[in-house]
């Protein structure tokens, strides 16, 4: 019996054969009954006829030929079929329950076939259960090797998955620029997702520091887009603005942070789409057909939206492209909210900074200045880099540069407060050692005061003050590179020969906020026409070369026929760098002038009551001379009241300088290092009111003091037809 039943299935199957076609459809009809969520995909619903057909054609060609089971092997076909559902993210118990279904629905086939074929009950007994046994062994060992290539599929979908989302990470975020962020999403979308990638960002999310909700519907604005290889321009460009409707898909997105994907005909556009009829004509040109909205959130609040379209070239999105989409999203939200938040972080920064250094030079004859300052163009962010020029008493001016170590709006704000506590310490007429000491002082109590998790507070700080007078330039260090000196050629020189440049040898004193170290001031003879070149050292520090070779670039800058001020900044800037600077950078350049003897005249007078009317007299004189003779009065009351206090209070030797530049200025000095100050005398007092009539009448008025003494000084404007007589730097 057992020899007839294998010789009757064979017949059978040889009989059957023909009808394969017809048994292929029976099966298909019985799993998209069963099964419908699987043929969504079209690629998968293309391969299902194909894989049954070459299984159905296998199943009789094994029954026919009565083959060992070990020789099963399943058709192409029914791989390629597991291997797509694989790449769809289809569960392997689908795949498991349509080998069940192929199976049990073909193996009905064949028991009606048997009933009606098989002559005696017996037979259709013994072939039922030896094709039972066969059946059940073939399907084991078919779905061993389907559920086999549907991992290895899988395992090659994952891999492909993560090889995406580490090309994600590695191409987005690259800077913190908000719009190139935004473009590297949309980069990335286009070459392993989709056909078209939008990126449309808040408004607010671009203004502010945080999204907040508002009425009606949000304003966005399309700051990125890409589209695959052969796919048409989407004909609207980035950095429109447009709002979604309220209930439409995208700003249901954007309330509820949870993704969506959408079945999209190209003749049915949806209105929030079609931003413009260009637009609508390239989707429609595309052959839109599936998209995904993703959101942008990032700490909580919503950024923007990324939007994944596909046309008539590629499936429709599956749930595992969702989830990869969402994976690159919400690492692109990250980057663009780090970016974004780093935007403002240094525009506020860059604000302070520009807001607090210089907004004008102030003209002084005593030197011509330029001055650059240049963010850095590091993610390190805006630096504590300043410069300054400050009026001084007698002529002179200050000249200032400094560094606050570390970047940033708490690294702008110190630099604000180092130079407000400079300016301040200046208008006292310290020497620049003195200063650079309280200088360090100050640093020190805004260390106390700071919290302990705030980085420490430390700076460099270079201070010079020349006097065109004696053409002396006085220099302090706390930690800062030396200035360059550049002297003009001598009258001996060739009309052509280009200034000498140095590097003056300062004593360099520790940077501030150590405590407790000396500072040391060095003084410089500089001719007219001089240059002194102050600088930050992000000027001349870089990662591609060493600090000598740039110090070597500004000397051969600088050694080149004279230029203008202006000039020579550019030229420095764009010859030592040529790219943004990895620090900010700070410079000032200085020209020197210097007061000739016609507009400064001195007179030594002794410690005698009776030298004051000659003092007023000589004053006269030399109002006269410079044709000031409008501000005789005044003027003579001022020295009258300084020399007669010299020689009351102080002490012995007692000079009279009077320097016309900007101004008219009358000094005092003698060798004592008591300080006046103003009294307010009573009714009966002989005396005290001599500084109170000096401050009424004059501008401004001071004390310096120096190491023979101190200087009392008054300042008076010039009369405005006058100003001419002022011009007095050779």
């Amino acid at each position: 019996m057992g020899t007839d039943t294998h010789v009757f299935l064979s017949d059978l199957a040889r009989g059957l054969a023909p009808r394969a076609d017809q048994l292929a459809d029976v099966v298909l009809q019985h799993l998209l009954g069963e099964l419908p969520e699987v043929w969504k995909y079209e690629d998968i619903a293309a391969q299902a006829p194909v894989g049954l057909s070459e299984h159905v054609a296998a199943s009789l060609d094994f029954l026919e030929r009565g083959l060992d089971m070990t020789e099963a092997r399943t058709p192409p076909g029914a791989i390629e079929f597991a291997c797509l559902l694989a790449e769809h993210g289809v569960p392997i118990s689908q795949l498991l329950r349509v080998n069940r279904l192929v199976h049990a629905s073909l193996l009905d086939q064949f028991y009606a076939e048997i009933a009606r074929t098989a002559g005696s009950q017996e037979l259709i007994n013994a072939a039922t259960v030896t094709l039972s046994g066969m059946a059940f062994e073939y399907v084991d060992r078919t779905s061993e090797q389907t559920v086999a290539a549907y991992q290895r599929a899988r395992d090659r979908w994952l891999q492909r998955r993560l090889l995406v989302i580490n090309e994600a990470g590695t191409r987005i975020g690259t800077t913190l620029d908000t719009t190139r962020t935004a473009q590297e999403l949309a980069d990335v979308g286009a070459d392993h997702l989709a056909d078209l990638v939008t990126v449309d960002l808040l408004s607010s999310a671009l203004q502010e520091e945080g999204t907040y909700p508002v009425d009606g519907p949000a304003t966005l604005r399309r700051i990125a887009q890409a589209v695959s290889d052969g796919c048409p321009d989407p004909a609207v460009g980035t950095g429109q603005t447009h709002t979604y409707p309220d209930g439409s898909e995208p700003a249901h997105v954007l309330a509820t942070g949870q993704p969506l994907r959408l079945r999209i005909t190209a003749d049915d556009i949806p209105t929030w789409l079609a931003m413009s009829a260009d637009h609508e004509l390239a989707l429609r040109t595309m052959g839109l057909r599936s998209m995904l909205l993703v959101p942008l959130w990032a700490r909580g609040s919503p950024l923007g939206i990324a939007q994944f379209a596909r046309g008539h070239t590629a499936d429709p999105f599956d749930d595992d492209e969702l989830l990869l989409a969402q994976e690159i999203a919400s690492r692109a939200a990250v980057n663009i909210d780090n970016a974004r938040r780093y935007t403002q972080e240094r525009s506020t920064a860059l604000a302070l900074q520009r807001s607090l250094l210089p907004q004008a030079v102030p003209e002084e004859s005593a030197v011509e200045t330029a001055s650059r300052y240049l963010p850095s163009g590091s993610r390190a962010g805006v630096g504590g880099d300043w410069f300054d020029v400050i009026p001084l008493s007698g002529a002179r001016v200050a000249l200032v540069v400094g560094d606050v170590i570390g970047h940033g709006l708490h690294a702008a704000a110190t630099m604000g407060r180092l130079r407000t506590a400079v300016r301040t310490l200046a208008d006292i007429d310290l020497t620049p050692d003195e200063l650079l000491t309280h200088l360090d002082d100050v640093v020190i109590r805004l260390q106390r005061e700071e919290e302990r998790a705030t980085d420490e507070i430390s700076a460099t700080c270079l201070y010079a003050v020349y006097d065109p007078v004696s053409r002396t330039c006085s220099l302090a260090s706390a930690g800062h590179l030396p200035p360059a000196v550049v002297t003009p050629p001598t009258a001996d020189d060739d009309a052509s020969a280009s200034g000498a440049v140095d590097f003056p040898e300062l004593p360099t004193g520790p940077p501030l906020g150590l405590g407790g170290l000396p500072f040391e001031t060095a003084q410089v003879e500089l001719p007219p026409g001089s240059r002194l070149v102050l600088f930050t050292d992000g000027l001349v520090q870089s990662r591609s070369r060493d600090v000598e070779t740039a110090l070597a670039l500004l000397r051969d800058v600088l050694a080149r026929a004279p230029a203008s001020l202006e000039e020579t900044c550019d030229e420095l800037l764009s010859t030592l760098l040529p790219s943004r600077p990895a620090d900010d950078v700070a410079l000032l350049v200085a020209q020197t002038g210097a007061l000739d003897a016609d507009h400064v005249a001195t007179w030594d007078l002794p410690s005698d009551p009776a030298v004051v009317s000659k003092a007023r007299v000589h004053a006269s004189d030399q109002l006269a001379a410079w044709g000031l003779e409008e501000l005789a009065f005044t003027t003579e009351l001022v020295v009258s009241e300084l020399v007669t206090n010299a020689i009351r209070y102080g002490k012995s030797p007692i000079q009279l300088r009077m320097i016309l530049q900007s101004a008219l200025t009358c000094e005092v000095s003698d060798a004592s290092s008591t300080a006046p100050h103003l009294r307010r005398a009573r009714v009966f007092d002989e005396g005290g009111r001599g500084l109170l009539l000096v401050a009424q009448l004059t501008e401004h008025w001071g004390t310096r003091h120096n190491r023979e003494g101190k200087v009392i000084w008054a300042e008076q404007a010039l009369p405005a037809c006058l100003a001419d007589v002022s011009s007095a730097v050779a």
